[in-house]
Order: C-alpha cells, then sequence, then structure tokens
C-alpha cells in the first residue's frame, strides 16, 4: 500500500474517532419513518459484522449482499471492506434461477440474505445478532475490487462486471469528474444493487458527507427530504428526474440547496432537461453518460445543453470514436456504434459468464450504444444497437419515440419495442402507463400525439395500455423480454 493511500476500512475508523457523535446517515422507510446512524455506530458494527464473516471471507472474497436498501446493506459493505473483500450486491427480488447463477459465477465466500441461501449464506437475524462480536478495528486491508456489479443485460442472461476501482479514498477518478468530493449531504433515491446507488452511499460516507438514503423512490417524498435535510447533491435516471418535473407543486425554491444533480442511466426527454434546467441553475444540473464496465466517462453541464441540445457530454478520460458498419471511422454527425479507448494507466473492466468485447486494433472498445458527435466533441447517445427497432428497412431507435410519447400529459410512464410483423418485420409497439386508466388516451390520440413530433416511419402501429411497467426499482426495462412476450405465436 502506497504511504498516501488510505484504506476505506481505516478512513471510517479515522471518522469515527473524530466525528463518532455526528449523525452521517439517515435511513428513510417507505413510510417515511427516519432512521440516524452516527459515525461511531457505523465504525463499530462494520467491525463486529467483519468479525462475524471473517471465518469466511478474507482478502478478494466476495460477499454477495440480497438486500433491500437498508442500514444493513451499508454496514456489510463496509464489513467486507474492512476484509479487504469485494462487494456484489444484488435484486433482493431476482428469480431464484437468476440468482443461482450469479452466485454460480462469482463464488461468493458469504451471502447475506433475508433468510439464510445455502451454506454459505449469513441471514439477517444472524448480521443483526451480532453485537455480541468485538467491536475494535481489525488490521487494515484494502479491496483491490470493491464491486461486482451484476447485470442481466438485454437478453436477461446473467453476467457480471469486475468493475476496476480499489477500495481508497480519493481513488475513483470518474467520481472526482462527478464533484462528488467535500463535505456535502447526497440523497440517495437509487437502489444499491445499481452503480447509481452504490457508488454514492458507503464511499460518499467515507469521504465525510452526510447520506440520505431512501428505501425506495417516491417523487414527492424525495422533495420533501430535500428540503428538511438541505441536500445539496443527488443523482437520478430520467424516470426518477421526470417524476419530480411532474409533480403539481415543484418549484425552484424548493430545490433551492441543490449545488449538484447528475443525471445519468437511459437516455433522457428534451423537455425533462429544459424543466430541470428552469427549476435550478443550468451549470448545477450534470449529464454523466458512463457505464458499469467503466470503460469511460462523458460529461457536460445544462449550460453545455443550452448550445448541444440532445448531447450527453464530451469524453473526459477516454478517446472516442464512431465507428461504422464496415469498421471505418465516420465523420462528424454521422451515426455509428460508439467506440471509447481509456487514457493510459486506468485498469480495464473484465466480465464473468460473458466473453469480452473484442477491440478494434488500435486498441478501442464499445458497450453497444449508437451515437454521433457533433463539431465540438459533444457525443449523443441515440440508443442501444440491440434495442433498435428495423420496421420496413428503416432505423427506429426506441428512445427517441419513448421520448415523444413522455411529452403526453395523460402518460406517466412508456416503452417502445419491436414485435414481429408479416408486413413490416417488425413493427414498433408502445406499452404504455396512463396518468388515470379512467381516461386513459385512445390509439388514435397516441397516434396523433405522435404525428406531431415525429417522422411517420417512427410513429408506433399499435399501442398498448397496461396498469405498470415492470420496471426495476433503478428505472430499467428489459424491452427484449417485453417484445418476446408479444411475439405471434
Amino acid at each position: 500500500m502506497s504511504t498516501d493511500e488510505i484504506s476505506y476500512g481505516t478512513r471510517l475508523t479515522q471518522l469515527a474517532r473524530e466525528r463518532g457523535d455526528v449523525a452521517d446517515l439517515t435511513f428513510v422507510t417507505v413510510e417515511g419513518a427516519e432512521v440516524e446512524v452516527t459515525y461511531g455506530e457505523l465504525e463499530r458494527r462494520a467491525n463486529q459484522i467483519a468479525r462475524l464473516l471473517a471465518g469466511q471471507v478474507g482478502p478478494g472474497g466476495v460477499v454477495a449482499i440480497v438486500l433491500p436498501n437498508s442500514v444493513e446493506h451499508v454496514l456489510t459493505t463496509l464489513a467486507t471492506w474492512k476484509l479487504g473483500g469485494t462487494v456484489m450486491p444484488l435484486r433482493a427480488d431476482l428469480p431464484r434461477w437468476e440468482l443461482d447463477k450469479l452466485l454460480e459465477l462469482a463464488e461468493p465466500a458469504a451471502v447475506v440474505a433475508d433468510e439464510q441461501i445455502g451454506e454459505k449464506g449469513v441471514s439477517l437475524d444472524r448480521l443483526r445478532n451480532s453485537t455480541d462480536q468485538p467491536s475494535e478495528p481489525l488490521p487494515d486491508r484494502i479491496s483491490e475490487c470493491t464491486q461486482l456489479v451484476a447485470s442481466s443485460g438485454s437478453t436477461g442472461t446473467p453476467k457480471l462486471i469486475v468493475a476496476p476501482a480499489r477500495g481508497v479514498l480519493a481513488g475513483d477518478a470518474q467520481a472526482g469528474l462527478l464533484n462528488t468530493t467535500g463535505d456535502q449531504v447526497t440523497l440517495v433515491v437509487s437502489p444499491l444493487y445499481h452503480v447509481n446507488g452504490f457508488a454514492f452511499a458507503a464511499p460518499r460516507l467515507l469521504e465525510g458527507s452526510r447520506v440520505v438514503l431512501m428505501e425506495r423512490f417516491d417523487a414527492a417524498r424525495a422533495v420533501e427530504l430535500i428540503e428538511r435535510h438541505q441536500v445539496t447533491y443527488t443523482v437520478m435516471v430520467p424516470t426518477m428526474l421526470q417524476r419530480i418535473a411532474q409533480l403539481p407543486d415543484i418549484s425552484a425554491g424548493r430545490l433551492r440547496s441543490l449545488e449538484r444533480v447528475v443525471y445519468g442511466g437511459a437516455t433522457i426527454p428534451d423537455w425533462v432537461v429544459d424543466r430541470w434546467i428552469e427549476l435550478i441553475p443550468p451549470e448545477r444540473f450534470m449529464f454523466a453518460y458512463g457505464s458499469s464496465e467503466r470503460l469511460a466517462m462523458c460529461a457536460m453541464t445544462g449550460a453545455d445543453w443550452l448550445t448541444h441540445r440532445g448531447a450527453t457530454g464530451r469524453p473526459m478520460d477516454a478517446d472516442l470514436k464512431i465507428l461504422g458498419p464496415d469498421g471505418r471511422e465516420l465523420p462528424t454527425g454521422e451515426v455509428g456504434d460508439v467506440y471509447f479507448k481509456p487514457h493510459e494507466g486506468r485498469p480495464l473492466f473484465r466480465y464473468l459468464g460473458h466473453e469480452m468485447p473484442a477491440p478494434t486494433e488500435d486498441g478501442y472498445r464499445t458497450v453497444g450504444d449508437v451515437g454521433f458527435v457533433d463539431a465540438d466533441g459533444f457525443l449523443t447517445i441515440l440508443d442501444r444497437r440491440h434495442d433498435m427497432i428495423v420496421t420496413g428497412g428503416a432505423n427506429v431507435f426506441p428512445a427517441e419515440v419513448e421520448a415523444a410519447l413522455s411529452e403526453h400529459d395523460g402518460l406517466v410512464d412508456q416503452v417502445v419495442v419491436g414485435v414481429e410483423d408479416a408486413e413490416w418485420g417488425h413493427r414498433v409497439h408502445a406499452i404504455v402507463q396512463p396518468r388515470d386508466p379512467s381516461s386513459a388516451p385512445d390509439a388514435v390520440e397516441l397516434r396523433a400525439h405522435c404525428k406531431d413530433r415525429l417522422a411517420a416511419y417512427k410513429v408506433p402501429k399499435s399501442f398498448e395500455l397496461v396498469d405498470a411497467l415492470p420496471r426495476t426499482a433503478a428505472g430499467k426495462i428489459n424491452r427484449t423480454r417485453l417484445a418476446e412476450e408479444r411475439r405471434p405465436r
């Protein structure tokens, strides 16, 4: 360990000694109850849980955490890092076949869940009853890989991403790009199994920032928490930003404490960005395009948006190319596959359970996104290549159609898929969730709405109304699975 590196475990011990009585973590239940945890409590319980796990977990060992957002989730993460281990946060509601597949891939040393899972399982009750374990600090260790990221991809085939991040303070260059250092109040609204939640919970605590962690996102409650706790920093996906923007009582005054709102995840409708840069100063709204693989980070602010509408930023830690089907670099403005080459010295991700994407001869790689670069070097992402719909020989990106549908006042959510069709090859099919099922817009109204905003071939040929879309708590949805369920039999 370098003399200027401070391990995550040592950092928590330092904070407990310096600010042991300071409430550092506020956990907010679904019902709105708030539980405060001090630095001293985090240190004591993390040490006790680490000693509970020490018989199973050594340096480099993987701990699977199959829990919803909770204090115990954060404590187990901190305890794992004190042991020099790697955290694999998983959805608590995963189908058992998918959970088993991920566990088979990761071969974890311990599985922390509500109930004991297998011989290596540690139940929530056992975790909570570990208060009789010694609470003194453990020998200093560094996690060489802090997290395994689980992904089901678009096909539903489980895989694991080994992300290149060590458990040392200020050891994450990409976090620095997002201005995540300093004494801030961070609101975490995403599930901890998702990078937008995990990266801004325990790591922020170790930076000395206060964290307000929601058990589950709710737009109105999130705004209440921003006001009450004077939140300065938060990261949200488009569906979350959209739902806050649509609140009837939302105003700039209620969000005045926010110094940075980071958008990440899927493509975002233009009107949502426009509304947010009315609610907060444009320079405080940040676009952050990346991936769980941490291949590259592109960033810009709402001020850049005013002159580069639709863009998602310029690369900050990698070189960028847009390549055509023949592998040749495309000129400015032409749509193709997005490729990055990380700057020298940055470690590369790897997959478990999935083949690595082949690099180009000069070392560029892609995670499957399609887009273009403008004359100023700003990247615009259109969608994932595998989500593109080819209908009647024309290419349609679902994200563009979804953005148009999102402008309809009668809808609260929407997803667009390609469904096999005898005439068109695939037809553009929209699945929508009405705001009020008793007065839901019909297909004629929705088609007219889309015709005012889209080229004719992009307008959905069929519409389907549902009570709710099967999004995960992270806002993700599996278009491939939805399309397969609607395939003619």
